[in-house]
């Protein structure tokens, strides 16, 4: 029964492991590209037909195969729609119960990480970009204002850092998470002052290229606002 299993296997696996290699070569070419015919791939990978169409198939659904068909046709490597894969996790999510909190929790945890990276930074019109929007923090008084820089915030940070897996999590958290809750978590001057003053020493300390700091930072404005978000669930707001 071992020995008859131990056969089957690497038939089993032949699909996952074209699908691999067609992916590899998807991209290693430029977008569009055409990479081959179906009876062309099959043999370059030492296939049967069948199989090198269901793997073909997966990277379909990936969205990294096109097939056309007709003169001039054959498969072409194409690059996933980012924003439809945004749309298709939050849709997941929204199924599955995932909230504000989840987000917030995910959110916050991955901007540490991309603000002590981007510490790191060493690219003058981008360092002098944050600069610029370290100026704004005073001049957002409003919640509109502060939601607005909170988001502008992020988009730099994917500007100086690089961190694809970081970037889809983060703005699909975004999605996810409501703006709204800013007036209710930093309420009245006081809270007003408190997002101020954590604002300021996260692009305070990215500006000093301190990653360390930066770090530090990030995960004690994550800890207050997580805080603050259970305190408002606890009464209710």
């Amino acid at each position: 029964m071992g020995k008859k299993k131990q056969e089957k296997d690497p038939r089993r696996r032949l699909v996952p492991t074209t699908a691999a290699k067609l992916r590899a070569l998807i991209l290693a070419r430029d977008p569009d590209s055409q990479i081959g015919s179906l009876t062309e791939l099959a043999e370059l990978f030492g296939v049967g037909i069948v199989t090198l169409q269901q793997a073909a198939r997966v990277l379909e659904h990936e969205g990294l195969l096109l097939v056309r068909r007709g003169p001039g046709g054959g498969y072409y490597g194409t690059r996933p729609d980012e924003a439809a894969l945004e749309r298709s996790v939050v849709a997941y999510l929204h199924v599955h119960g995932s909230g504000h909190r989840e987000a917030a929790e995910v959110m916050t945890l991955l901007r540490a990480e991309i603000i002590a990276a981007a510490a790191g930074c060493k690219d003058s019109p981008l360092c002098e970009a944050l600069t610029a929007l370290n100026a704004r923090i005073d001049l957002s008084d409003t919640p509109d204002k502060r939601a607005a820089l909170e988001k502008d915030l992020y988009q730099l940070l994917f500007k100086m850092v690089t961190r694809p897996l970081f970037e889809l999590l983060t703005r699909v958290s975004w999605r996810l998470y409501d703006p709204s809750t800013i007036p209710t978590l930093y309420p009245g001057e006081e809270g007003v002052a408190a997002w101020k003053t954590g604002k300021r020493r996260l692009i305070r300390a990215i500006l000093e290229q301190d990653q360390e700091l930066a770090r530090f930072e990030a995960m004690r404005d994550r800890q207050d606002y997580l805080e603050r978000l259970q305190r408002a669930r606890k009464s209710g707001s």
